[in-house]
């Protein structure tokens, strides 16, 4: 399904991985508030195994989802992975339900990969991203332990999360910027000047939130409209729109349902017209 989505490449070298650029967010196959166990862990499986059957073969998740809980369920659910790319995020730590808090120690963060390496059941994590920086330490010294676990070769790939352009050329003059995620989406677009810096530069541009709940209903009149025009739901124009939008953008939709995951996988074989592009982009 997602194939006609095309196809996004980390790197030039050997650890180059190609993967199509509608993936999954792995964030709510957890419980509530992103906390503890799903009611149905079975079916948080079949969610799983549901998106790679649907061609889905980039799968974004974090430590601190669940916490761990992500991470785990993905093992248990996917290895081997064989062409499934698992991209994985450190340096929040949680404290309960919906709270969540940066650490960028750098004794933690070393932590942090140690163990999603072990969650993970892998000897290296294609996409390892810092899941926020934290103002209380230099940035050179987060960066510095993401750099040395990739030259120790267990991370192939660094990216960061919710980067300012400056945080992003200060970074990349310690390490290659792989991806930025920030939040992005059809309502929500206070990124567009990252999204235009890692277009200028080949970096992916991960989206997250990318369906924007409230703020994107907030469109809804319009939006419903459209959707009746095109045939097509609200949340798959949403997503049409963000591929179309730029060539480095992933976006990475996230859901505990089945019906809604086969939804949003069919959103990769919408073609845009210029016109109801123009509409969409206007929306906001």
């Amino acid at each position: 399904m997602v194939s006609s989505s095309g196809t996004f490449r980390l790197g030039s070298d050997v650890n180059t991985l190609e993967f199509f650029r509608l993936g999954f967010g792995a964030m709510r196959i957890t419980g509530p508030g992103i906390w503890g166990y799903p009611s149905d862990v079975d079916s948080a499986k079949a969610v799983l195994r549901r998106a790679v059957a649907n061609g889905v073969n980039f799968i974004d998740t974090a430590d601190s989802y669940g916490p761990e809980v992500s991470e785990v369920l993905i093992a248990e659910t996917l290895r081997p992975y064989r062409d499934v790319v698992i991209a994985t995020k450190g340096g929040l730590t949680r404290q309960g339900p919906g709270q969540w808090a940066a650490c960028g120690h750098p004794a933690y963060l070393k932590q942090c990969i140690e163990m999603s390496l072990r969650r993970l059941k892998v000897e290296s994590i294609a996409l390892y991203q810092l899941h926020r920086i934290d103002d209380g330490f230099p940035l050179a010294d987060q960066i510095g332990v993401l750099k040395e676990a990739q030259d120790a070769g267990k991370i192939q790939h660094i990216g960061l999360s919710e980067a300012s352009v400056e945080q992003i050329e200060e970074v990349s003059t310690i390490v290659t910027v792989a991806t930025v995620q920030n939040l992005y989406n059809i309502a929500t677009r206070g990124s567009e000047e990252v999204l235009r810096f890692c277009e200028a530069r080949g970096i992916g541009f991960i989206p997250w939130f990318p369906l924007g709940g409230a703020d994107v209903e907030a469109l809804n009149s319009r939006l419903q409209d459209l959707s009746e025009e095109s045939g097509h739901t609200g949340a798959q124009l949403a997503l049409a729109w963000l591929l179309a939008k730029s060539e480095v953008m992933l976006p990475i939709p996230g859901t505990a349902s089945v019906i809604h995951l086969d939804e949003n996988c069919q959103a990769g074989q919408i073609t845009l017209t210029p016109e109801l592009f123009g509409e969409l982009d206007a929306l906001a």
